[in-house]
């Protein structure tokens, strides 16, 4: 779910209740992350995910403050090698509105043709960086010329992609959609205010 405007902590503890994922370990970790900031806006994006023979489930909850982007990302695992019962882990990172470099939405919608303003997207990906995650694609470089066996050294980009999050309509209900459109919106314009 999110919220923009007036939201207290209470608002952003129903969203994760309504999640079912275990809310008392994930509002703990969240609250505890944004402290005593007033939370601009809110989303809670509960997924499920198959790993060979198992469901895995996971929550990532975005927070945005007056001065900071929280994100946090529980997941669970089955018990294993490295315990006997199963468990979830819960990590949290603030990032100073300054440093988000970019924030990426991109939308996917079906018919383009017949499109009309303010219909939802069938799903959308929003991609957020601040340079905490950079990932370099490389390739041997070339020229044009078939016979030429000189090195040219390589090419390549970085990309800096630190979160990337898919809410689709079918997965995850138009609602969610819409609430991603919005945080998507507040994060951006909060970045622009900060430049």
């Amino acid at each position: 779910m999110a919220k923009t405007g007036t939201t207290t902590t209470q608002d952003l503890r129903s969203a994760i209740e309504r999640s079912g994922y275990y809310p008392a370990l994930v509002s703990e970790a969240v609250e505890s992350a944004v402290g005593p900031e007033p939370i601009s806006s809110y989303l809670v994006h509960q997924e499920t995910t198959f790993d060979a023979n198992e469901v895995r489930r996971h929550v990532t909850v975005l927070v945005l403050t007056p001065s900071r982007f929280v994100v946090s990302h529980t997941d669970e695992q089955a018990a294993d090698a490295t315990s006997p019962v199963p468990y979830a882990t819960t990590s949290t990172e603030s990032v100073r509105l300054d440093r988000i470099g970019s924030v990426v939405l991109s939308r996917m919608v079906a018919n383009p043709e017949t499109y009309t303003p303010g219909r939802l997207p069938r799903e959308v990906v929003l991609t957020i960086g601040w340079g905490a995650v950079q990932r370099i694609d490389l390739e041997p470089a070339g020229c044009s010329d078939p016979n030429c066996e000189a090195d040219h050294g390589y090419t390549g980009s970085a990309t800096a992609d630190d979160l990337s999050l898919r809410v689709s309509e079918a997965g995850d209900g138009p609602e969610t959609v819409a609430q991603a459109l919005v945080f998507a919106r507040a994060l951006s314009e909060a970045t622009i205010s900060r430049a």
